[in-house]
């Protein structure tokens, strides 16, 4: 099979579809993920003029007390049973048969699956330095197929004792993942580790499908739940930092636009995004109800594009760039000379591992587990 060309553009034909978010649909309101512990509710303090009257209890009558005491004689059986472990379940109690109400009862990031339900890591590459490239595949539920992704471990990787954080890539167009293998980041990662430009990290490149699908749950198959669904697998498989600071997502092109709109969909999954010679058509109303999460979280960003690219228009690149810095995020944009080509992407490789390593370079990120 003979190698792309690394100077091949993508996304020469747009075809049918059309742009996300445009027809002025309203944007939905983002909530954080199930597994997002949740803050505690603000306790309501009750003023000097607000206290309920001594008398506001209601009088109970001799049965109903006797009732009271037969449901804590009830709840008082369930306890012991469970404790002596007897199970029960409380979706057969309630009689809770929702599908949707069951996926949000899954197991937390961090959960201890069986062993021999995770996939294992093939090795694919070895670097000089040590570290390793290898590829999971994997059952994708949100594909109804199978999917797939590389996986870069650095040198001296350590799953014992150290946790990394952890970069996501996502390719363009009919792109392999192989692509990014063939324009160095192997050795790029190596050599800013061993320079200690960035902190040890795990990266991680999504094969995506064919055609146009932008990353996007569209039909059948559902890109963005794809990515979604390797984030929680990598976190239960290798020894990430399974937090929102300690996760970059960044692609080229498609990918590019895939890996803004999957960071604004879901504020809460990850704190860096890249996008590089990417789109950003339809993100205006998501990234402005992103403002409360950035400006309470922050949110660190790089976008850039190529003077001479004819396919994602480079204009687009700072006026996004500026109105990521309105909506809280510390954001920086650039136009570079180049064409809507892998050799653009290549040129600015390291600048752009660097900044997203750096904005992951935080104390949890590089402590090791206390567990």
């Amino acid at each position: 099979m003979a190698k792309a060309s690394r100077t091949s553009l993508w996304l020469e034909s747009l075809g049918e579809w059309s742009w996300p978010g445009q027809g002025g649909a309203a944007a939905e309101a983002l909530l954080p993920p199930p597994w997002i512990p949740a803050l505690p509710p603000r306790r309501q303090h009750a003023g000097a003029g607000s206290a309920l009257p001594l008398d506001w209890a209601p009088q109970r009558s001799p049965a109903r007390r006797l009732l009271t005491g037969a449901l804590l004689s009830v709840i008082l059986a369930v306890s012991l049973a469970l404790a002596q472990g007897g199970q029960l379940s409380l979706d057969g109690m309630l009689g809770i048969h929702d599908a949707a109400a069951a996926e949000q009862e899954a197991p937390a990031i961090g959960a201890a699956p069986a062993a021999q339900s995770l996939p294992t890591l093939a090795p694919l590459s070895h670097g000089a330095s040590g570290s390793l490239v290898g590829r999971v595949s994997f059952a994708s539920a949100a594909l109804h197929g199978q999917g797939s992704f590389l996986a870069y471990l650095p040198p001296g990787y350590d799953a014992t004792t150290a946790h990394y954080p952890v970069l996501y890539m996502l390719p363009g167009d009919e792109q392999s993942d192989a692509a990014y293998l063939q324009i160095g980041v192997q050795a790029q990662l190596d050599q800013l580790i061993a320079r200690r430009a960035i902190p040890p990290v795990i990266a991680v490149v999504i094969q995506g499908g064919p055609g146009s699908n932008l990353w996007r749950n569209q039909g059948a198959l559902r890109y963005e739940s794809y990515v979604l669904e390797v984030q929680e697998l990598v976190d239960r498989m290798l020894p990430t930092v399974p937090a929102r600071s300690a996760r970059a997502i960044m692609g080229d092109s498609m990918g590019g636009y895939g890996a803004m709109n999957i960071a604004l969909s879901n504020p809460y999954r990850f704190g860096v995004v890249e996008s590089w010679i990417g789109f950003f058509n339809g993100l205006e109303g998501v990234l402005s109800a992103d403002r409360p999460v950035f400006r309470r979280l922050g949110m660190s960003a790089f976008v850039y594009g190529a003077e001479q690219d004819h396919i994602a228009n480079p204009a687009e690149d700072l006026p996004f760039a500026a109105a990521l810095r309105a909506a809280g995020a510390r954001a920086e944009g650039a136009v570079y000379p180049g064409e809507h080509s892998l050799e653009t992407v290549e040129a600015h490789l390291a600048s752009m591992l660097a900044f997203a390593g750096r904005a992951l370079q935080t104390p949890a990120a590089q402590t090791p587990s206390a567990g």
